[in-house]
């Protein structure tokens, strides 16, 4: 509570000052703000949200490009089809493209990117789609044709999505620390822990369609300074902004606050390969411990719709499954006793930078020691989190931690045997199968059902909330998306009123 006010206080001494001019001195120039330093710029080696919030449509491009409103538009590919069967589909490339480097941009190229994120030494985060390709045919230099061994009725949203850009063969072992890609912008500085900058590229294809000639994006991660620099007129837009900071805004005639939908998933996720984590009695009476409302409410000020499984509402065959897990501690003390567990019982609660899950993480601790559970708090950076936590073959060194998952298509991640959660039920990869070669819509929706339920049911994770993301920008400043498809900014829409 002291900190809450202390940063209403500050926002509020600012808000008394003179009004600065804000951050536009130059028309062609913006400074934008986000909450985590990407760990490099390589959208298809690492997990990392931050790096698409970077690269995605600015430095690379996809095949595809996923539009604002979830729809899916041609963008390296001017078009393709699918076959019947939804497991062949053939992309015509567009023409005289070139890669910052000079290289040309042909089928070769696309080859090259989705067969190297499917390499047995591949770290890009949807790998297991690029190993479901069968092949991934090149005819002519115009030409890619990919077989799949299921149905993927969402292949061309999940090409759009920065783990399939399309990179310089030449250039793409270097690609984290000095990126080459075929879009409207190149890297042209990155002081680490501070910022990175954004030029227009003057080769780009379309360069006159770019208003913006520099893109400054700075790295802020503690909630008061974010609105500081708001405030104060150094930053210009601010893109997921904390949500405890987003009511100070809404009065200020100098700014505009779009509140935005996701696909994403807020969990407290659960390590099955730690005991007494491996028994689902132990799963249930954490999650009946958690109060999602009051976490919603006290973590991230009620931007948030309740989920109680790994899907959000509004996906094909959306089920309701919060009642499946509700919030009720004496069930969770009684579920501990059930299965064995002398209480007190401490687990280790590793929380990322994140304000959601840094203050999540204060309101499930709580809400877990009423129950008996000791979650012992450890606050670790982005890049221990990825390291010691997510990285597949990792330690998976935790018991539980909170994170969102922002992807919209990623149940396939609950297959995967080196998953962090080590979930591995050998029932629920062949309903996901059973999922995946279902090309009819209603049939699959029906077992999208049936899997969101074994999720719940399996206790699988504690599933929280789909959150909604505030974006607080200066009302002068047009082409920002208030929705929220997929984390990125795309800086080619961004211009000055």
């Amino acid at each position: 509570m002291l900190r809450k006010l202390s940063i209403v206080a500050f926002a509020a001494a600012l808000v008394a000052a003179p009004l600065p001019v804000l951050a536009q001195s130059k028309k062609d120039s913006v400074v934008m703000a986000m909450t985590l330093e990407p760990p490099g710029l390589d959208p298809t080696n690492a997990a990392a949200a931050a790096i698409a919030e970077v690269t995605l449509y600015n430095i690379y491009e996809t095949l595809t490009k996923i539009n604002e409103d979830g729809s899916v538009s041609p963008l390296l590919a001017e078009s393709w089809t699918a076959s019947p069967d939804l497991k062949t589909y053939t992309f015509k490339l567009r023409k005289g493209v070139k890669f910052h480097n000079g290289e040309p941009f042909d089928s070769a190229a696309v080859k090259f990117s989705f067969e190297r994120n499917a390499a047995p030494t591949s770290t890009n985060k949807d790998k297991s789609l690029f190993q479901a390709f069968e092949k991934v045919d090149a005819p002519d230099a115009d030409t890619v044709a990919i077989t799949v061994k299921y149905s993927e009725p969402n292949l061309p949203f999940l090409l759009g999505q920065a783990s399939g850009s399309i990179v310089e063969p030449k250039s793409a072992a270097t690609n984290v620390t000095q990126p080459v890609g075929t879009g409207p912008y190149q890297l042209g500085a990155w002081a680490k822990g501070s910022s990175i900058t954004l030029t227009k590229w003057a080769g780009y294809r379309n360069a006159s369609a770019i208003k913006l000639s520099k893109v400054t994006i700075r790295f802020i991660s503690d909630p008061a300074a974010q609105a500081a620099a708001l405030l104060s007129g150094d930053v210009d837009a601010f893109p997921r902004i904390a949500t405890r900071v987003v009511a100070q805004f809404k009065s200020d005639p100098r700014f505009t606050v779009l509140i935005g939908g996701s696909r994403a998933k807020t969990i407290v996720a659960i390590n099955h390969r730690k005991k007494p984590l491996d028994d689902v009695r132990v799963r249930r009476a954490i999650l009946a411990a958690i109060d999602r409302k009051a976490l919603i409410d006290g973590a991230v000020e009620g931007f948030g719709t309740p989920i109680g499984s790994f899907y959000t509402p509004g996906s094909l065959g959306y089920v309701d499954t919060t009642g499946i897990n509700p919030y009720d501690p004496e069930k969770a003390k009684k579920l501990l006793t059930e299965a064995g567990v002398t209480t007190p019982i401490e687990l280790s609660l590793k929380l990322p930078p994140p304000p959601y899950a840094r203050q999540g993480g204060e309101i499930v601790a709580a809400q877990l020691a009423k129950v008996g559970i000791v979650a012992k708090i450890e606050n670790v950076e982005w890049a221990q989190w990825l390291s010691q936590v997510f990285a597949p073959n990792g330690p998976h060194n935790f018991d539980l931690t909170i994170v969102s998952h922002v992807e919209p298509f990623d149940l396939v991640k609950v297959t995967e045997p080196d998953y962090y959660l080590g979930y591995n039920n050998e029932k629920f990869n062949a309903l996901y199968k059973e999922i995946v070669s279902t090309p009819e819509e209603a049939a699959r929706a029906k077992l999208l059902g049936d899997a969101q339920r074994m999720l719940a049911t399996d206790a699988v994770s504690a599933y929280l909330f789909q959150p909604q993301w505030p974006t607080v920008i200066n009302k002068k400043l047009k082409g920002v998306w208030k929705e929220v498809p997929q984390f990125e900014n795309d800086f080619s829409a961004w211009a000055w009123e």
